[in-house]
């Protein structure tokens, strides 16, 4: 018992440790695109602050570019981890070799390279986009058909998010596996929003020329559906009534939406990394090593109403807005 409480009483003074150091966390950021972005940013900040950390902040303004120029800032000035987060999936091979060759531990966070195969990182959280995809269609049929038009041929429009971003392409393909299996769906149209309330609004403002019956709109963010919800209304339509909106991410403002009665569903993709990210650091500064997987927070479904499956297996419920356990922290 003896040893058992002088083993645990050496880990925790390791991790205390940890905390008393001086680390330095170079954070490349792709920008502040969307309320999702904002929270991410600052609950990151915030935590490395916390700890009595330098967090050495770059915000790449979705240009891949500045986030390459920001890397290797983060390398030559020594910093001790760098979390990172790309605009693209593509284009990171070389930049990210470069940190390897730096021997600086890289965390990444949200959206995966397409090159993880190939590098060495020492550790990964982030969303499963192609699950998020196939929630925003599992719950679309089900709301369908507990409405009584799941027979019905329903005319969808989908607002895809930045072209290139693995959350945009995750989604994508994930709405669509799903959609293939229901013809009476029927996608009018896809087009990237860029994930920013204005170009949501730009192209629904398309949408609505283009078409003239729409039943759903499946935006890939809350951002785009914000924007999508002032085009609609726009046009003389009532969001949520005579068109369906089904969002992603489950920021504030799409659960305001939800409660005013102008959408219907979100999607969660937790913005909030930095409890898995802290432990992390300070356990790497114990030296402890950790294997290869991404880890995929526990996420969920809003809606205005609740109970409507939104799983292949029908067994995950969703849950309505005002019922979220801990209120709505970003």
């Amino acid at each position: 018992m003896k040893k058992l409480f002088a083993v645990l009483l050496a880990m925790v003074m390791l991790v205390s440790a940890a905390s008393a150091m001086a680390i330095t966390v170079g954070f490349s950021q792709i920008g502040q695109e969307s309320d999702w972005r904002t929270a991410n940013t600052d609950n990151m900040i915030a935590a490395v602050e916390a700890e009595g950390w330098t967090m050495q902040y770059d915000d790449a303004q979705q240009q891949q570019a500045k986030q390459v120029a920001a890397l290797r800032s983060f390398i030559t000035q020594g910093v001790d981890y760098i979390l990172f987060t790309g605009v693209v999936s593509t284009g990171w091979d070389e930049v990210l070799k470069e940190v390897n060759e730096a021997e600086i531990p890289l965390i990444l966070m949200d959206r995966m390279p397409d090159c993880i195969d190939a590098i060495e990182y020492a550790g990964a959280f982030g969303g499963d986009f192609v699950e998020e995809g196939r929630r925003m269609a599992y719950w679309t049929v089900n709301y369908l058909a507990s409405v009584g038009r799941g027979d019905e041929e329903v005319n969808v429009v989908i607002l895809e998010g930045t072209t290139g971003a693995d959350a945009a392409t995750g989604r994508t393909n994930g709405i669509n596996e799903v959609l293939v299996n229901y013809p009476n769906l029927v996608v009018l149209d896809s087009q990237s929003g860029n994930f920013t309330p204005a170009e949501g609004q730009a192209v629904m403002e398309s949408f609505l020329k283009a078409y003239d019956k729409i039943d759903v709109l499946l935006a890939e963010n809350d951002g785009m559906a914000m924007g999508a919800i002032e085009a609609i209304k726009a046009a003389g339509l009532v969001p949520s009534v005579d068109i369906i909106i089904v969002g992603c991410d489950a920021v504030k403002t799409a659960y305001d939406a939800i409660v005013a009665g102008e959408m219907n569903a979100t999607i969660e993709c937790t913005p909030l990394y930095a409890s898995a990210v802290i432990p992390l650091i300070k356990a790497l500064e114990a030296g402890e090593t950790f294997g290869r997987d991404v880890i995929h927070p526990d996420e969920f479904c809003y809606d205005a109403e609740g109970g409507i499956p939104y799983t292949a297996d029908g067994e995950a419920l969703s849950i309505k807005v005002d019922d979220r356990v801990g209120g709505w922290p970003y």
